[in-house]
């Protein structure tokens, strides 16, 4: 797809093993070195969820309007900046829980900005006809990176502690900033802003809800993703506190699983072009909600390890399937003038959901216990393929 969408490819690639490699680096921090409970490790990710996405409303038309390219860079640098504020601290002694917090809400929001700019700068960069195959090669190293990532990360958490794949995380945004900034293709001026038209944030969600089935999808993902990123932290510490998992145990656990991921991108463009593209959405769609229920009958030992990788795989493989094919499609069907504030739109619910779900689920385990809050996620998550545009509409039967 040509030097520019490698110079791209790169600098994702670079950014996602970072952040890979970085696997709960808070939650982590926060357990082993400022010793907190259940509820505080689920408020890390809670807060810097809700707070990241308040603070990203009124960015949406302020994406939209300006050159994506720069958004990118500016969003890496200050999570670069961020980010490297936490080992200065910890060397220094100083490093509180609030800093953590602080730290993950600003990351959070630049993450908000380089979602919504990136989507947009893809759109025009890569031609319609291969946006699938660009956002499979981006869902495969994304996989990828999840696969080496953990065990390496938890490797180095064991042997030299955990702040160190913060540091990691941190250059790995500088060198992505790097990348973007090397691709050479004149970048298309953005749209222009009209008083006449909507400008604000609101227009992405009037967007999503005036088409039925990017309504439906959005719904869908949104809760299931919610429900799986709630019991995230609830696990973390089910498998690290109550279980006795070694931060590489952990660390294989989630990342093994993630060759399913590789697997399910790698098949996700063959199998539209055999199948089509409604029938794969929905059907890896509904398959990617049956698993999550699992999680909550881990034990301890090999036994334990080998039950979540084998949850976790399952799941995974499937989310790898559906995600590019809803990239895609959700890409193919928005106008251009509205498609950075429809991405932010889709990114900040999906943030204020899951820091709802993760608040609430900490919350909920403390009265329940961990293992039944992880249940309770679990069937919500079947229920929610109900939301799925099973009705035959505009999502095409055939490639």
């Amino acid at each position: 797809m040509g030097r520019d969408f490698d110079r791209l490819w790169a600098a994702y690639a670079i950014s996602a093993l970072g952040t890979w490699l970085a696997l709960d680096a808070f939650p982590l921090i926060a357990i082993y070195v400022l010793h907190v409970n259940a509820a505080q490790v689920s408020i890390i990710a809670a807060a810097s969820g809700a707070v990241g996405a308040l603070l990203a409303v009124p960015l949406g038309p302020w994406i939209e309007f300006r050159p994506k390219r720069r958004l990118m860079i500016r969003a890496d640098l200050v999570r670069f900046a961020a980010l490297l504020t936490v080992p200065i601290v910890y060397v220094a002694g100083a490093l509180t829980y609030l800093h953590l917090l602080v730290v993950a809400m600003i990351v959070a929001l630049a993450d908000i900005v380089f979602v919504g700019a990136s989507g947009a700068h893809l759109k025009a960069l890569v031609p319609r006809e291969r946006l699938l195959e660009a956002n499979g090669s981006f869902e495969t190293v994304r996989w990828i990176s999840t696969a080496i990532g953990p065990p390496a990360g938890g490797a180095l958490i064991g042997v030299v502690g955990p702040v160190v794949t913060v540091v990691a995380n941190a250059v790995s945004f500088a060198l992505s900033a790097a990348g973007v900034r090397a691709i050479s293709a004149p970048e298309p001026p953005p749209p222009v802003r009209t008083k006449a038209g909507p400008a604000g944030i609101g227009e992405g969600w009037r967007t999503i809800v005036a088409d039925r089935d990017l309504r439906l999808l959005f719904a869908n993902t949104v809760v299931v993703n919610a429900l799986i990123m709630a019991t995230a932290p609830l696990l973390t510490y089910l498998m690290l506190n109550d279980l006795g998992f070694t931060p590489l145990m952990y660390g294989l656990a989630f990342g093994v699983p993630c060759l399913g991921g590789i697997a399910g991108a790698r098949l996700s463009r063959p199998l539209v072009r055999r199948y089509g593209q409604r029938r794969v959405l929905l059907g890896f769609g509904a398959g990617r909600a049956f698993w999550l229920v699992g999680l909550a009958f881990v034990g301890s030992g090999t036994a334990g390890l080998v039950l979540v990788m084998a949850v976790e795989m399952a799941m995974i493989t499937c989310i790898g399937v559906f995600n590019p094919i809803l990239v895609t499609y959700r890409l193919e069907h928005t106008p251009d003038d509205r498609l950075a504030r429809v991405l932010t739109t889709w990114t900040i619910t999906t943030r204020t959901a899951i820091a709802a779900g993760t608040a609430l689920w900490g919350v909920l385990s403390a009265f329940v216990g961990v293992r039944t809050a992880i249940a309770a996620a679990g069937v919500l998550a079947i229920a929610a393929t109900a939301l799925l545009p099973w009705r035959r509409s505009r999502l095409a039967a055939s490639p």
